[in-house]
């Protein structure tokens, strides 16, 4: 009795064990974003029709159990037009919906509230686009890396354009 016990337990825990095994090495939807990961310097540049000069750090961690990439950033020095907000804060984060799809939420101090999709059409490239009615304003942000350098760059599209502006571009390398 006490044998059949044991062996019943045993399987009642290894079973499920081996019907899923663990991977070790496990992927998620966010995996393609690996690259994003960590600290960044970011000095904008003037390529951008923002017409701020900034400079400063980022970081992109996973939170959440790994359900989360985390943007968050800070600000050294700033300076530009009164349009160009230096006391500027925002939060992006970037998730896997339903589908498995990647996506992203961002809201700023300023009330700005964008829903992003994202892709990744190379394993250094990730590409936010809006999602929205026509009758908005469209947006894009863009992250790539190359040769330990991230560049940036946040565009926008007027309502019913597809024609993207750069309004600000930065680079810097990792931490």
């Amino acid at each position: 009795m006490k044998i059949s016990l044991i062996v019943a337990l045993a399987t009642a825990f290894v079973a499920p064990a081996a019907i899923h095994p663990q991977s070790s090495t496990p992927t998620t939807p966010l995996h393609s974003l690996e690259f994003l990961q960590g600290t960044w310097k970011a000095n904008t540049n003037a390529n951008g029709s923002s017409g701020g000069v900034a400079s400063g750090t980022y970081t992109f961690a996973l939170d959440l159990n790994g359900h989360a990439l985390q943007r968050t950033s800070s600000v050294d020095k700033c300076s530009g037009p009164d349009s160009f907000d230096c006391q500027h804060h925002d939060q992006l984060t970037v998730y896997a919906d339903m589908t498995g799809a990647l996506a992203a939420f961002y809201i700023d101090s300023e009330g700005h509230v964008i829903q992003y999709t994202v892709s990744t059409p190379d394993a250094t490239t990730a590409v936010f686009t809006s999602v929205g009615p026509p009758a908005t304003p469209h947006f894009k942000l863009i992250y790539h890396l190359e040769k330990g350098v991230m560049t940036g760059k946040f565009e926008g599209a007027a309502p019913g354009s597809t024609e993207f502006r750069s309004y600000l571009e930065w680079s810097g390398p990792k931490q």
